[in-house]
């Protein structure tokens, strides 16, 4: 029988304490190539505090983090991001007066070659790179289907295209695993529903997708595995139907069963 194959990302035992708030307690999860991995939680379960240690904006007090083999503890977040993982913000930060397509442009530079030399002479090199990063950027926002307003600045797209900008410009650091945090937070239902194709849509491009939501029916409908925080402990997990059934879960966060 062949090995198992490794997990893409791997956190073991993360603990996470700010004065004398314990906001993560010996936290693992283990995240497989090629999956939709939901975490869920109320509100103050340590959810973004977990994001924030997995992609380098905290430190964790104890536990390793592991990508593709390779540690990334102290690692900072532009490391993280070489390595491979982008991430949204549950609020979101976008450039208001930049170009929906400035703003995709930004989220390349994790993966360009020109310095600040090349910034300032403008030689051949630079300029084709540029050239490149543009192409690539207006060819992200056709993938999320926004690219009719690629010249409009950002604040003035609607709220679900603002979400769309986002995932736009975290994809544009060529990422293995994107991490999105409350993508769906603040749409209709027609935006999510919207939502959910084009998530699926990435995953089967080949980017494995780890997702923070309070959309308890899109996460049961979209991921594939789903662990529950509740005040900073795992309580949880496992396929969306064992996660529902659990008695824990159903006390901590969801009031019942979702249908």
């Amino acid at each position: 029988m062949p090995p198992a194959e490794s997990p893409l990302l791997a956190a073991k035992s993360i603990s996470k304490r700010f004065g004398g708030l314990a906001a993560l307690t010996e936290v693992s999860l283990a995240v497989g190539r090629g999956e939709i991995f939901g975490l869920i939680g109320p509100n103050g379960a340590g959810k973004t505090t977990l994001f924030n240690v997995l992609t380098g904006l905290y430190q964790p007090d104890a536990g390793e983090i592991a990508f593709k083999g390779k540690r990334l503890n102290g690692m900072k977040p532009h490391q993280v991001a070489l390595h491979g993982i982008a991430r949204t913000f549950q609020n979101i930060r976008l450039f208001a007066n930049m170009s929906t397509l400035e703003n995709v442009m930004v989220g390349r530079h994790v993966r360009t070659r020109a310095g600040v030399g090349g910034a300032v002479l403008r030689d051949t090199a630079t300029r084709a790179e540029e050239a490149s990063i543009e192409l690539r950027s207006y060819a992200l926002l056709e993938y999320v289907g926004i690219a009719g307003r690629a010249s409009h600045p950002a604040y003035s797209l609607s709220y679900g295209d603002q979400r769309r900008l986002e995932v736009a410009r975290a994809l544009a650091t060529d990422p293995v695993l994107l991490a999105l945090d409350e993508p769906a937070a603040g749409m209709n239902a027609t935006e999510t529903a919207d939502l959910k194709r084009l998530l699926e849509k990435i995953r089967r491009d080949g980017t494995t997708l780890l997702l923070i939501e309070h959309d308890v029916r899109l996460v049961m409908g979209l991921c594939d595995h789903v662990a529950v925080l509740d005040y900073g402990r795992k309580i949880a997990e496992g396929t969306p139907p064992d996660v529902q059934r659990d008695p824990a879960v159903i006390e901590a966060y969801l009031g019942g069963t979702v249908a």
